[in-house]
């Protein structure tokens, strides 16, 4: 396969099972922001330590970006081609989001001032991803209003998933500090 078709060079852009926008559309704008969020986690992932459980956890969290990217670049009228968990945000991956939170928040020590984001590269680079993430949740929630895509979870597991980033960029600069006595 190519990677170069020629087909958007018109401005337009194919979407999954069919259908074609201009590359300026509410949809690619959305999916093209959950697309930078799943690079800026691999920014993260880089400063892990390959097999650690947050390793695990953001490849597993990036492919799930993937399928929220998936659910944006269908058209509403194509939506029942979508399968739950794997091209469309199904209530399952909500709650493994909620779960990690809960497992997060009930480690980490209360915050009792702002958090300047640079304590290390790792800290920072999930810092940095959870704000392409509250990026990809406005646009994903201005396609929510779409006729048609009133059922999806896309902003409510980007909710979610801003939330949980956030409290990994935490947990690093805890085990940070420990490590080093800061």
């Amino acid at each position: 396969m190519k990677v170069y078709t020629g087909r958007g060079d018109d401005g337009t852009t194919g979407l999954l099972y069919g259908g074609r926008v201009t590359k300026w559309a509410a949809g690619p704008e959305a999916y093209g922001t959950v697309d930078e969020a799943v690079a800026a986690l691999g920014l993260a992932r880089a400063e892990c330590e390959v097999g650690t459980p947050l390793h695990d956890l953001v490849v597993a969290l990036q492919k799930d970006l993937f399928v929220a990217g998936a659910e944006l670049a269908t058209l509403p009228e194509n939506r029942d081609k979508l399968v739950p968990g794997e091209t469309r945000v199904s209530d399952g991956m909500c709650d493994r989001l909620r779960s990690e939170i809960d497992d997060l928040e009930a480690r980490l020590p209360e915050l009792t001032e702002f958090v300047l984001p640079g304590a290390d590269r790792l800290s920072a680079a999930l810092d940095f991803a959870r704000t392409v993430v509250r990026r990809a949740e406005r646009r994903a929630a201005e396609i929510s209003q779409t006729p048609g895509m009133e059922d999806t979870l896309v902003v409510k597991w980007l909710n979610r998933l801003g939330d949980l980033v956030y409290l990994l960029a935490r947990d690093a600069e805890t085990q940070r500090r420990t490590l080093h006595g800061d």
